[in-house]
This record gives structure tokens, C-alpha cells and sequence, in this order.
């Protein structure tokens, strides 16, 4: 037992498979999820109108077979599926014999099997287990009752549709609450009930000649439902009745403000998370780490790289502000590895860059830590707000650092030494002219890709590449040969029209993901 946990453990095709099902049923993350979502969502509504529809009219054996059978043993696949991705078998084994091992004692095969079995069991006990067990009994049709089960399948919407377990998340964290109103409503219909019968049970005028006449009548009357066919006809009974009526307004009124209290402490997490799915879904965005004026000036000029933009701040004020301007703005702290971990952004193929911008070096110091800690190589620049600052941000991995004194000290220097050179680079750097100087991302595998590109003929001779950044050795390559290798963080500089700079970046990204 113990060779076969360790073995399946370190048997990379099971692993690889096991961790594809998980992802195509469990991580919300996964791009190939919804696909799935939405295929067993359109089982579901097919199974109930074909129970619709059999209501009066008569089926054909192929969708008989198709609704009784084929979704059922679909459903059923799925089931085992999830059982078996539920808890990892191999690992407890493997964790219960390392601890017999450190306790110097014979391994427990039994032990290890209760607790596989533990959790297993854990799974099937829990409310969705249940109704996929139930929405696959109409594959039992020959027993009619377990027909109307098809109904249940209704219920697995929830497990499919993010929306709902939303919803069900949002009422579960006023739980208490809801018992509460549940255990107060369950007594009123029942004192309703015994008091309705007793007083109008004996008239032979009265519709209410049984107790389940009676929880039925108090069930419509203290929800406000009140269908009229059931009336009290004594004085006695309507007398319950205004009282009945009077708890029901009462159960509807803290019912209401529960489920809206609940949504109101949520919005802020529901919009978060909303936001969260936004940047999960973006394939390529310029990730900006504190916001302030500069921030917003910065983000102003990369608009024109056609890239989104997404900015950590933890401060909720300037968020609002991010936001109200019209940026996709989280809250959250940038020097925080949990927060990279909640929001799920994958560096090497959806951050183009990240600026860090913090009003502050030590912010922007271990904001570089924490990002260095999960990737080595995509490109990070930095506000370098104290000069004595330049040496600590650089230990931090930041291989671009801007300091507002020095770039202006430059820009004089050239000026003054300069004038022509520098009206020329600023005309390239200016809005107005459609002529510019910008930068394309390179990578691995790129070179056949980028100078074949440069040949087309909507690129040659309307392209000029300057020269290549070689992030490895921090130097510039002026007008490289296409011997020259490219490596991961590479950085191309490229002179021409902004939208013809735009057309080469994105064709040069789509064929090499191809």
C-alpha cells in the first residue's frame, strides 16, 4: 500500500490528470471551466423540459434513453469524479506512514484507511453530494416515483452557476439569524394551527374541518399569501386570523431587513470579487502598485499602449478615487504575498510590467521583495523618491528606477548641449505626432517570429527597430542582427505610427501563443 501511495505520488501522468479534473470541475480560475459550467447547466434545462413535455405527450425512445441514460450516466461520471479529486488518497497514506516511521512503530494501514474513508464520507454527507446523488435517480425511471427527481437537477445549478453559491454564501453569514426567524415562524403556524382548528373545526360553515386544513391555511396567511379559498366563519377564528396576519407582516419586515443587511455587509466583498474575476480574465495588463497623482498621469500615457491597467492600493480612500476615475482598482497591499495568492495573477503570461509608485521607497522596497519572491523576471520599475534610497531598490531587484530631480537635471543638461537631439526624441515622445518611440516585450522562441514580422510588407521600411534591451546584461544592442538570440524580458524599441506599433505587438503575441 505504502509503494503504491508513494509511486502514484510521483507518477507525473496521474497527478497531471488528476490536477486537470480538479481545475475543469473545482478552480473557477480555470479558462476551460465555464465551458464545462455551461454544458451541464444546458443538460439540466434539457432534462426538465423533457419531463415538461412528457407531461402530455408521448417521448421517442431516443430521448428516453438520452434523458433517462446518457445524462444520467453523466451526472453519475462526474459524481465519482469529484469523489475521487476530493481528498489526495496517495498523500494520507504517505502522511500516516511518515508518522508511524517518526514514532518508530509499524504503519497502520487501518488508520490510514479510516481517514481516506473519513474523507470521502465528508464529501458525500455534504449538501451538493447529496443532490448529484439525487439528480441521478431518474437513471431508476422504471420506479416512477424517482422520475419527479429530475426536478433535483435544478439544484446542481447552484454548483455551476458562481451567482448562486454567491447568494447561498451571502444568506449562510446571517445563518443565526435566519434559524432564528425560522424557529419563531415554525411556532406561530403551529399555535396558528391548533388555534384556527379548534375554533372553527365544529362549524359545519367552516372549510377548515382537519388539522392539515388548518397548517395549510395558517402556512398561506402568516406569508401574507392569503389565496381566499380557506376563510375563518367565526368570530374566534378571525380573530386568530388578525393575529396571524398582524405575525406574518411581522416574519416578512425582519425577513426583508436580514437579507438585506446581509447584501449590504457583503457589497464591498462582492465587488472585490467581481473585480478579481475581471483581472483573472485579462490576458495582458500593466499591474501599478500604489496610486497618486503620478500614478494617475502614468496611467493616462500607458492608455495609449492599448494595455489594461490594474492598481493595488490598500488605502480604501484612494481606491474610491482610482475607481472613480475609471481604473480597475483593488484594495489590497501590493508588499503582501497573500495578495497575489487571493487575486491569482499569473506574472509570466498576464503582467506585461509593474510600476511601483508608492509615495514612499520603503513601500516600494518590500512591494519589490514580495513580487521578486514570486517572479525573477518580469520587467519592474520604480519612483525613487531619496537618492541615498538608489542602491537598497536595486538589492530589491528593480532594474529601472526613476528619479524625478535627476530627469529633470538630465533634460537641461541635453537642452543646453543638445537642442536638436532633444526636440527630436521629445516630438517622438509627444501625443500629438503620430510618429513614435515605444517598446515591445520579447521572449523566448521569438526571433524567427520578430524579423520575419519585420519583412512583411505592412511593417518593412514603416518599422524601424533601434535596438534591442537585453535584460540578462542590462545592456543596448543598436540594430541587432537576427543572429541575435532573445531572451526571457528582452525588450525591443521600436520607431513608427502608434497604431501600426500596436498591429506588429499584437501580430507578434498571436503567433507565437499559436
Amino acid at each position: 500500500m505504502v509503494a503504491a501511495a508513494f509511486f502514484l505520488h510521483a507518477y507525473q501522468p496521474y497527478q497531471k490528470l488528476k490536477t486537470f479534473f480538479y481545475n475543469f470541475l473545482e478552480n473557477p480560475h480555470y479558462q476551460y471551466k465555464k465551458y464545462f459550467d455551461f454544458f451541464m447547466m444546458g443538460l439540466i434545462f434539457l432534462s426538465v423540459y423533457i419531463l415538461i413535455y412528457s407531461v402530455k405527450n408521448e417521448l421517442s425512445n431516443q430521448w428516453l434513453v438520452f434523458n433517462n441514460y446518457a445524462i444520467s450516466l453523466i451526472f453519475l461520471t462526474e459524481y465519482f469524479l469529484r469523489i475521487w479529486i476530493y481528498s489526495d488518497n496517495s498523500k494520507i497514506i504517505i502522511d500516516q506512514y511518515e508518522h508511524d516511521l517518526f514514532m518508530h512503530r509499524s504503519f497502520s494501514s487501518t488508520v490510514a484507511l479510516k481517514a481516506i474513508i473519513k474523507q470521502k464520507i465528508k464529501f458525500m454527507t455534504s449538501p451538493m453530494a447529496i443532490v448529484d446523488v439525487l439528480a441521478i435517480m431518474p437513471f431508476f425511471h422504471e420506479f416512477r416515483i424517482f422520475r419527479i427527481f429530475v426536478l433535483f437537477r435544478v439544484l446542481k445549478l447552484f454548483r455551476y452557476a458562481k451567482s448562486l453559491r454567491r447568494l447561498i454564501s451571502i444568506l449562510s453569514s446571517k445563518k443565526f439569524e435566519i434559524l432564528t426567524l425560522a424557529v419563531f415562524a415554525a411556532i406561530m403556524i403551529m399555535i396558528s394551527s391548533v388555534l384556527i382548528y379548534v375554533m372553527e373545526a365544529n362549524n359545519l360553515e367552516s372549510k377548515i374541518n382537519t388539522l392539515p386544513d388548518a397548517l395549510y391555511w395558517s402556512v398561506v396567511t402568516i406569508f401574507t399569501v392569503g389565496y381566499g379559498d380557506i376563510v375563518p366563519v367565526t368570530s374566534e377564528g378571525r380573530a386568530v386570523a388578525m393575529l396571524i396576519i398582524v405575525s406574518g407582516i411581522a416574519v416578512i419586515s425582519v425577513a426583508t431587513s436580514i437579507v438585506v443587511s446581509a447584501f449590504t455587509e457583503k457589497l464591498d466583498e462582492i465587488k472585490t470579487e467581481r473585480l478579481i474575476d475581471e483581472v483573472s480574465r485579462l490576458e495582458r495588463f500593466y499591474l501599478i502598485c500604489g496610486y497618486s497623482a503620478l500614478t494617475h498621469e502614468v496611467i493616462r500615457k500607458l492608455h495609449k499602449r492599448d494595455l489594461p491597467i490594474v492598481v493595488l492600493e490598500k488605502d480604501l480612500a484612494l481606491v474610491a478615487v482610482a475607481r472613480a476615475q475609471g481604473f480597475l482598482a483593488l484594495e489590497y497591499d501590493s508588499a503582501s504575498l497573500e495578495t497575489y495568492h487571493t487575486v491569482k495573477i499569473h506574472f509570466e503570461k498576464q503582467v506585461e510590467a509593474i510600476i511601483l509608485l508608492h509615495e514612499s521607497d520603503v513601500l516600494n522596497i518590500y512591494a519589490a521583495l514580495t513580487i521578486r519572491e514570486l517572479t525573477k523576471t518580469i520587467p519592474l520599475f520604480s519612483i525613487l523618491h531619496s537618492i541615498e534610497n538608489r542602491k537598497k531598490l536595486t538589492l530589491a531587484g528593480i532594474h529601472s528606477i526613476v528619479n524625478t530631480h535627476e530627469l529633470v537635471g538630465l533634460m537641461s543638461k541635453i537642452i543646453s548641449s543638445q537642442p536638436v537631439a532633444f526636440d527630436v526624441m521629445h516630438a517622438l515622445r509627444s501625443e500629438e505626432t503620430p510618429t513614435v518611440i515605444d517598446e515591445v516585450r520579447l521572449d523566448i522562441g521569438m526571433e524567427e517570429k520578430f524579423y520575419e514580422l519585420l519583412h512583411e510588407p505592412l511593417f518593412y521600411k514603416r518599422l524601424s527597430v533601434l535596438g534591442i534591451y537585453k535584460f540578462s546584461t542590462q545592456a543596448f544592442l543598436f540594430n541587432p542582427s537576427q543572429l541575435e538570440g532573445i531572451e526571457v524580458g528582452d525588450v525591443a524599441i521600436i520607431v513608427a505610427n502608434r497604431s501600426l506599433i500596436n498591429e506588429f505587438r499584437t501580430k507578434l503575441h498571436r503567433r507565437v501563443r499559436r
